[in-house]
């Protein structure tokens, strides 16, 4: 088939199943699917929410022509059985972070308003997912006119365990082959080949002693994002404490709490956690307050001030672990849930750390800082850097397919998020967000009240992801 040809048949089949995209995406974004390990049970190994989400896609890609599988809740996956039982995949996933405050619209509906699209999940990661979906659904079409299967096999993977530990693709590559290649629409353009460490661990402060005056210290709801509310009660008189001030785009409420408490609410700019720029720690906000007007105990005021290091940064440089390389922005780091459990503080750490640093000096560092304040440390899970080789034939696949149909010359890139493409062989992520976009200041990013996206570009995209799977059909795998 000429290519122009395959252009043109691609651009009437987006055209002809658009409200269907929306429609399948709005399916997936009504379910608040956040993981709930409460609820763990066979088949439902990441609590009830997930294991429904990933049930609902099963049944849109059995819908759209695909043989579905539901791995037992753990993960799923769509085929198109070709030529070969070698596969080509995509991957992206059904799980969201939770819906979090400040929202303008339903964030379990996708709402259309003026070009783009609003809800949870329609950049991160349900609407890249329904793309992926309706890619394939291309070439389920074009197998059921033709008769004629495609070279390899083509997965559509469904994942349900993204936005906490992706023990799910842990899962999935214990019990499955890798794939020939794998892309995951769970980042930027033009493309991705490689990723920063990432490090997960907490901080638990020693007992906070008798003269505690904090009654309760509440905030973040993820441990990737920065957050955007924290709250604390503390036993004072409200009505004599100063006026919080907060910086420009943040604010600080005080307001009794009771007789003789005193509870203070602070809204602060969130974000995630590999993009802190612009962010405003709400945490952050309230350790200021309370040390600033001494409302602590002794035992309290070690911790506040070790939180006040860390979280006054967003470099590392709190941890003493700053650092940059040949590959990657420098080093990010950040406190995202901070909770009261009994008579301690807990804190968590977010590290999305480059090649010249390593998870042994992040450990052996925010250990010496929690020993220097009374507290311990504990390290929750570490996935290393990894580096793909830009110049292979998949990889120039995507970049040349994406400035084709773009007009671009754009080069592949690095980044700090983590992806499942990390867990992979031969794997990359692939748009649909487009970096250079404006985009208008109430449409938010991934994991922020009113996370939207441009409804053009989620329709570009689509076109840009069936292309490149034809081209990488075309190649020796």
């Amino acid at each position: 088939m000429a290519d122009e040809e395959l252009k043109q048949q691609i651009d009437e089949y987006v055209d002809a199943v658009w409200e269907d995209v929306i429609a399948d995406m709005g399916r997936l974004v009504a379910i608040e699917s956040v993981e709930n390990l409460d609820e763990a049970k066979p088949g439902e190994p990441w609590g009830h929410a997930p294991a429904l989400a990933l049930q609902t896609a099963c049944d849109i890609a059995a819908e759209n022509g695909l043989e579905a599988h539901n791995c037992d809740g753990y993960i799923g996956f769509a085929d198109l059985p070709g030529e070969s039982d070698k596969y080509i995949a995509t991957i992206a996933h059904v799980d969201v972070v939770p819906l979090g405050t400040g929202w303008t619209v339903d964030p379990l509906k996708v709402t259309r308003k003026d070009g783009y699209l609003l809800g949870r999940g329609v950049i991160d990661d349900k609407g890249p997912w329904t793309l992926s979906l309706y890619a394939c659904k291309f070439f389920a079409d074009r197998v059921k006119q033709t008769g004629e299967k495609l070279p390899y096999t083509l997965r559509c993977m469904i994942g349900c365990n993204e936005e906490t530990m992706m023990h799910d693709v842990h899962w999935y590559l214990e019990n499955y082959p890798q794939p020939a290649f794998l892309f995951t629409p769970d980042a930027d353009f033009p493309l991705c080949y490689g990723e920063k460490g990432t490090y997960w661990g907490h901080f638990v402060s020693a007992d906070l002693g008798e003269d505690r005056r904090i009654v309760e210290f509440a905030g973040g709801t993820v441990p990737n994002a920065i957050p955007n509310l924290a709250s604390v009660t503390v036993r004072a008189d409200a009505a004599s404490l100063p006026a919080p001030v907060a910086p420009e785009g943040a604010s600080i409420e005080l307001e009794a709490a009771g007789e003789g408490l005193a509870k203070l609410t602070a809204h602060g700019i969130g974000g995630h956690a590999s993009k802190p720029e612009g962010t405003i720690n709400a945490i952050l906000l309230l350790v200021n307050y309370l040390l600033d007007n001494d409302l602590c105990g002794e035992g309290e005021r070690s911790f506040l001030e070790m939180e006040r290091q860390f979280l006054s940064t967003t470099d590392g440089s709190g941890l003493g672990v700053a650092s940059t390389d040949d590959y990657f922005d420098p080093t990010t780091c950040i406190g995202g849930v901070i909770a009261t459990e009994g008579n301690r503080f807990t804190q968590t750490v977010d590290c999305r750390y480059v090649s010249t640093m390593s998870d042994e000096t992040i450990t052996a560092n925010a250990t010496a800082l929690a020993a220097a304040h009374g507290g311990t440390f504990e390290v929750d899970d570490v996935a290393v850097p990894f580096v793909t080789d830009p110049t292979s034939a998949p990889i120039q696949t995507l970049i040349a397919t994406y400035n084709e149909m773009t007009g671009k010359n754009a080069e592949p890139f690095t980044m700090g998020g983590g992806t499942y493409a990390r867990h992979f062989e031969r794997a990359a992520s692939f748009g649909p967000n487009d970096p250079e976009q404006t985009t208008p200041d109430w449409v938010h990013g991934e994991h922020s009240a009113d996370e939207g996206i441009s409804e053009q570009q989620l329709k570009d995209s689509l076109k840009i992801y069936i292309l490149a799977i034809a081209r990488l059909m075309e190649l020796d795998l």
